[in-house]
């Protein structure tokens, strides 16, 4: 059975930094992509950055230069530092994983085949 657990979320300041960590079990997924979504009340999920198996990344224009997406693969864990907070960060941000190996990471939702339950973040002014 595959989980994905998020942790790291909470509240900051504008301005302010969190690190959010994914972590895997059950499946590897160190040759598979993987990414980050977020979602707000009353909104369509969105896309925030994703990473290729090979550790290439994208990001959504919305936090370009502000997030950072990184995978360590020995622990099985993905991770995004988001700094330069805003309050329209605030959202719950969900960890996704690709079944499929050699996968780039996608802006899609529907490319990803399993996904954490979600964190809170919460960014106030």
């Amino acid at each position: 059975q595959v989980h994905l657990l998020e942790s790291g979320g909470g509240s900051a300041q504008a301005g302010g930094s969190l690190r959010l960590s994914c972590a895997a079990s059950g499946r590897t997924f160190a040759r598979s992509g993987m990414a980050w979504f977020r979602q707000a009340p009353g909104k369509e999920r969105e896309f925030v950055a994703a990473i290729t198996w090979s550790g290439g990344s994208a990001y959504a224009d919305s936090v370009k230069g502000r997030f950072t997406i990184s995978r360590d693969n020995a622990k099985n864990t993905l991770y995004l530092q988001m700094n330069s907070l805003k309050p329209e960060d605030t959202a719950v941000y969900y960890c996704a994983a690709d079944r499929d190996l050699y996968s780039s990471g996608d802006t899609l939702p529907l490319t990803y085949d399993y996904w954490g339950q979600g964190t809170q973040v919460t960014v106030s002014s």
